[in-house]
């Protein structure tokens, strides 16, 4: 892969998560029955900052976990071989909550599709909303991003890189295409 731009440094990524945060809590009136999932990997850095940032706006804390969404997969056969399924961490009992479900990247929409399913398999929230830091277009589903830190017109061939230090060692987003 070759990187061909720096979308977003630290300071621009750390501006959409900010963004993205006082988003959420004007939307939701405050911080009641809020509850954050990452989506497995990148998505549960992004989810943590968006707490972080909520406790300093509202002095509140808002419960965060993981979600992990292998077994739901509409491509799971693909993957079996290698597949490997990583725990999820729900906080708190998800029903009647206004869940936020966090992820990197929106590109196709099956991943989104299949974090719903994984969702409602643990009860029925009172709304599933979606933040995420890229929108890269190209949707197969009919889905779309409550919140977004940058939408980013791409070709199907580039691939847009999403790094935090907890799985990347640096901070950023890059456009990279294949060589």
């Amino acid at each position: 892969m070759t990187t061909k731009a720096v979308l977003m440094d630290e300071a621009a990524l750390t501006r959409a998560l900010v963004r993205i945060s006082h988003e959420i809590l004007e939307r939701n009136k405050g911080t009641e029955d809020l509850v954050l999932l990452g989506i497995k990997t990148r998505g549960v850095p992004m989810a943590e900052r968006i707490r972080a940032n909520i406790a300093q706006i509202e002095g509140r804390e808002v419960p965060c976990g993981s979600l992990d969404i292998t077994l739901y997969r509409d491509d799971l056969s693909e993957l079996a071989p290698s597949a490997s399924v990583k725990s999820s961490d729900f906080p708190c009992d998800i029903v009647d909550k206004h869940v936020i479900l966090v992820d990197d990247v929106l590109f196709t929409g099956r991943t989104a599709r299949a974090a719903i399913e994984a969702i409602l398999d643990r009860g029925r929230p009172k709304t599933i909303q979606f933040a995420v830091l890229v929108d890269r277009g190209h949707r197969e589903l009919p889905i779309r991003a409550d919140y977004v830190g940058k939408n980013v017109p791409t070709s199907v061939k580039e691939v847009i890189a999403v790094a935090f230090p907890e799985t990347d060692g640096e901070t950023g987003v890059y456009l990279r295409t294949q060589e």
